[in-house]
């Protein structure tokens, strides 16, 4: 294990924050706003902050987040570097700019600290894939690899981490502006699913719908076959990920075994953050792993 530098990464990873102290992973967090009180993103560590967060959506409250500010960089970075190097991985460019913020807090703490590295990397990914990506970089660095390998393994394999998602309830995806108003309203009403995905930038790209959960599972699973390195000998990470929908997680987990049998026993069940749910509500489903290149 390489521990002559500090891996560094963001709350919206969506891994359980006991299994990121596990990992020897420091994380910075995010945090949102609902009703005007503000929270610090949880990573699991208390049931009761995700039922009430969920609770007050439901309610009709509407969360609002925010990137990291260039000052709340800057002194949790610092914090690392008095005891070394660090690798920090952002959250991708596409959902957010704190990335630049952590790179304007890096330069203005390069003369404070001449002796030390602190090398920032945008993942182009988000929640579970963002977490997948991380998760492969602390194997890495078990392995003894260096900052610079693991910068470089990163900004290679990125956009290889596939993000592919539904959702079965529109209304949050229309509060946060990601679809209309009436295709919110038409897409309820004849229960369609629209299935989604990030693309190279790292951004939400809608790319098809569908009626029905049932087809929705089919198509995703389609798609992950279509696009997964080795295809249905497939033996890398994956990753589940949802919104108080562990009812049709399980559903595709059952599906994308019976397809890669590799996955059977494999596969990491996670919880979307409330940083990310602030934006999907509840009723989305995603799933990540490595593919071919994103387009």
């Amino acid at each position: 294990m390489n521990l002559n530098f500090q891996l560094s990464c963001e709350s919206t990873v969506d891994l359980p924050y006991e299994y990121v102290v596990e990992r020897n992973m420091s994380v910075i967090f995010y945090s949102y706003v609902i009703d005007g009180v503000e929270y610090e993103d949880n990573m699991e560590r208390s049931v009761e902050a995700r039922k009430k967060f969920y609770s007050l959506i439901e309610g009709g409250s509407l969360p609002s987040t925010s990137q990291i500010n260039e000052y709340k960089y800057e002194e949790y970075f610092e914090n690392l570097l008095k005891q070394g190097d660090v690798l920090h991985i952002t959250l991708g460019t596409g959902m957010t700019p704190s990335y630049k913020n952590a790179c304007k807090a890096a330069e203005v703490l390069k003369d404070k600290y001449p002796d030390r590295r602190l090398v920032i990397v945008d993942s182009l990914c988000s929640s579970g894939g963002y977490g997948l990506l991380v998760d492969y970089c602390a194997d890495l660095r078990d392995e003894g690899k260096s900052i610079e390998e693991i910068k470089d393994w990163v900004e290679s394999n990125c956009n290889k981490v596939h993000h592919q998602f539904f959702s079965t309830n529109l209304k949050y995806f229309r509060r946060s502006g990601r679809v209309s108003g009436p295709s919110a309203i038409v897409g309820s009403i004849l229960k369609i699913c629209p299935l989604m995905r990030l693309n190279q930038e790292g951004k939400i790209v809608a790319y098809d719908k569908v009626r029905l959960t049932k087809n929705a599972i089919k198509e995703t699973v389609l798609t992950i076959v279509n696009n997964i390195q080795n295809g249905k000998e497939y033996d890398g990470k994956m990753f589940i990920y949802h919104s108080e929908s562990i009812e049709l997680a399980k559903e595709l987990e059952k599906e994308i075994i019976e397809q890669i049998p590799n996955m059977n026993g494999r596969i990491k069940m996670l919880n979307i953050g409330n940083i990310i749910a602030s934006h999907c509500g509840s009723g989305t489903v995603a799933v990540s792993f490595i593919g071919n290149e994103r387009v």
